[in-house]
């Protein structure tokens, strides 16, 4: 009986053993022996639920592109290294701020030789730099380095490769191995990988660059930029396709998607499972096999009925009538739907893992777009299906102010692109976040005039502030004062008792305004017709309710030509008016640092050459800034632009036809460098006896515009 149990034992302890050794590794894995490891027992997480996401997968996993072609975690390392030999580089450690000191953010491109091939993309993006109140033709000026060799198309099989770039730049005296110099690039690799070679070393270059991985992406020095075509236009861009009448915000369809689909190569997983989701009643989503020369040969099962559904809708159709757009990865991590969807008031679902999103520094896409994951598309569906109407409503009209602010133009692109950089090296003027995310946006909201945003005449309704009680006025005369009944003495009378008038600056036709800074009460007010203390108290409260408008008195319009295609100009009483003469009008003082400082040197040496349609301009600097119409304030037919006096009838006749064709001339050419017309056109005019119930009505209209 002894040696039975004995043998029992024996067998039982060599079983155990037997089982430790070979199977040790699940056994570790069962539940009933941790406490700590039943707590991974739980359900899947959402996919919105990014931080639990990574106790499910390893973090090379989270990285891997799901392709035929994937890269080893060694391969994508010893890439990495080749390819972005300084992975450490930062501002403080890789840029020299002493060459911005003396002369601040000075931008200098490399002269553009003729043998040089670039392409249109290219010379928009330095059009737009040359263009810019940062540019300088001195390199010894310039805190910034542009090169004059296109490398936005770094694929070596595009016919647009430009090679020996490392030959080249290193001829350059001012290389120094790529330090302040800023590169831009949109396409980088080439089948079947599509890496983020450049085909040569940037050195210690800023890298502006479309379809950024999170993992190359150095946080603080480099900047992810937007794919665009090269159908962008260089400056003013398209307006957003969202209208204050797009109520309800849910649309007819909820989520939408119509593109290639790869059927074999790096992004072809991505793309292949969106048909999963199709209903075809509010979820289209539609691919096809149709592209690249071989396509049939890859052909499968789905082909024929994917081809056959895909022909059935419109894209433009689809852009405009869907709620929320999917934007999947392609062989690269960006698409130009991407800026499609945001121009439409299609809210964005990205399906890109790992992707930096355009200028993420900056932008706060949580407000504007859906970042999914790509291996939870079947979740899609029920997660937008559960966002509420009204947050429906904000991220669209997020999407819209991010579209026209930084998104329209390859300039504002650029310019943005600048800006950010100024920001890092001048951080104590440097703007906030909020500022970034909020109407105007970060390109109008200059930090050089103050960084306290009460300082600014469009955070004012937003705070629930007001402006300052009084204002200056500045009274332009023509000529000297030879007797005491002059006019002009009559309106200096008349200004200095407003009760809100803290000093009055005379200032001879051949003066420049000073500009309106220090201690200097917010609005500035050019007044030269106006009579009476009423009417300019009047106005001026008026103003305090709307402070970041234009206010006044004398109007005028432009209109369509049609028989001319131009645009025309009227000074007629009509019902509509886009203008208010500056003349004799209410502004706030940050407009006059704005036109001085943001307008092109151009459009300012254009109106010193002519002496005239700076009202013109300031009309639509500052409609382009607010995208409202100045308000206009009751007042007798008085103001005319008329001609000089002491000349003969006929003389001042034609000076008179002189003087509306330079206006009319002035209306188009500003047009030309907006590259859009900002005017707004209105037909309220505020009227003393109606004014709280007028306000009132204002206020209401406008409300959607004071929190995007």
């Amino acid at each position: 009986m002894q040696t039975r149990k004995k043998y029992i034992f024996i067998t039982f302890f060599a079983s155990w053993l037997l089982l430790f050794y070979f199977g040790g590794d699940q056994i570790k894995r069962l539940a009933f022996l941790s406490r700590k490891k039943a707590a991974v027992l739980k359900n899947w997480p959402r996919w919105t639920d990014r931080s639990l996401l990574e106790s499910f997968a390893d973090p090379e996993e989270l990285q891997s592109d799901g392709g035929h072609h994937k890269q080893s975690a060694k391969a994508r390392r010893e890439s990495r290294i080749n390819i972005y030999k300084h992975s450490r580089c930062r501002m403080e450690t890789c840029f020299d701020f002493s060459r911005c000191e003396k002369h601040g953010f000075k931008v200098f491109v490399y002269p553009v030789e003729r043998e040089d091939p670039v392409s249109e993309s290219y010379l928009k993006i330095i059009t737009s730099i040359e263009e810019s109140r940062y540019y300088t033709s001195n390199p010894e000026e310039a805190c910034l380095f542009i090169l004059n060799i296109d490398t936005l198309d770094r694929d070596h099989l595009s016919i647009q490769y430009v090679h020996n770039i490392n030959d080249k730049i290193q001829g350059f005296p001012l290389w120094n191995d790529g330090r302040n110099h800023l590169i831009f690039n949109l396409y980088s690799g080439t089948w079947p990988n599509y890496t983020e070679d450049l085909g040569f070393d940037i050195g210690q270059a800023i890298l502006a660059k479309a379809s950024f991985y999170v993992e190359n992406f150095r946080p603080g020095f480099d900047i992810s930029i937007p794919l665009f075509s090269k159908e962008h236009p260089q400056k003013g861009g398209e307006r957003g396709w969202l209208y204050q009448n797009s109520v309800p915000p849910k649309k007819k369809y909820m989520l939408a998607f119509k593109g290639k689909r790869y059927l074999t190569g790096i992004g072809s997983d991505t793309r292949n499972a969106l048909h999963h989701i199709h209903n075809g009643k509010d979820i289209i989503s539609l691919t096809t096999c149709k592209h690249g020369k071989d396509w049939e040969k890859h052909k499968d099962t789905r082909c024929d009925k994917d081809n056959s559904d895909y022909e059935k809708f419109d894209y433009q159709e689809l852009l405009h009538n869907s709620t929320f757009c999917i934007i999947p990865r392609g062989r690269r991590l960006g698409s130009f739907r991407f800026l499609e969807a945001l121009q439409a008031a299609c809210i964005p679902v990205l399906l890109s893992n790992g992707w930096e999103l355009p200028f993420s520094e900056v932008i706060d896409w949580s407000k504007s777009a859906i970042v999914g994951d790509e291996r939870l598309l079947l979740q899609i569906p029920s997660t937008v299906r559960c966002i509420h109407s009204d947050k429906i409503l904000a991220f669209q009209q997020q999407t819209q102010f991010l579209w026209e602010a930084y998104f329209s133009s390859v300039e504002k692109i650029v310019q943005t692109t600048l800006e950010i950089i100024k920001d890092r090296l001048f951080h104590r003027e440097s703007r906030p976040k909020f500022v970034w995310n909020t109407l105007p946006g970060g390109l109008l909201a200059l930090p050089e005039y103050s960084t306290h945003l009460g300082d600014f005449p469009f955070y004012h309704l937003q705070h629930g502030s007001s402006p300052s009680g009084k204002f200056t006025a500045f009274i332009r005369a023509v000529s000297p004062v030879v007797s005491l009944s002059q006019p002009i003495l009559k309106l200096i009378q008349a200004v200095s008792r407003s009760q809100h008038c803290a000093q009055i600056l005379v200032l001879w036709s051949c003066e420049k305004p000073p500009p309106p800074r220090g201690r200097w009460p917010q609005t500035a007010v050019p007044l030269t017709v106006i009579h009476g203390r009423r009417k300019v108290d009047f106005a001026f409260v008026v103003w305090r309710s709307f402070p970041d408008r234009i206010v006044g008195f004398p109007m005028r319009s432009h209109f369509w030509d049609s028989s001319q295609s131009q645009w025309g100009y009227t000074s007629k009483w009509t019902n509509e008016f886009s203008m208010v003469l500056t003349a004799a009008a209410f502004y706030h003082r940050y407009y006059h640092s704005l036109f001085t400082n943001s307008l092109p040197a151009g459009l300012r040496s254009l109106i010193d050459q002519l002496s005239n349609c700076e009202d013109i301009l300031m009309n639509f600097l500052v409609s382009a800034v607010t995208k409202l119409p100045p308000i206009k304030v009751t007042q007798k037919k008085q103001h005319q632009e008329a001609a000089p006096q002491q000349m003969s009838k006929s003389a001042a006749v034609s000076s008179g036809n002189l003087h509306f064709s330079q206006r009319q001339d002035c209306l188009n050419q500003f047009a030309a460098w907006f590259g859009y017309m900002p005017l707004v056109h209105s037909q309220l005019r505020l009227d003393p006896v109606l004014f709280k119930d007028q306000v009132s009505v204002l206020r209401k209209k406008y409300r959607h515009l004071e929190k995007p």
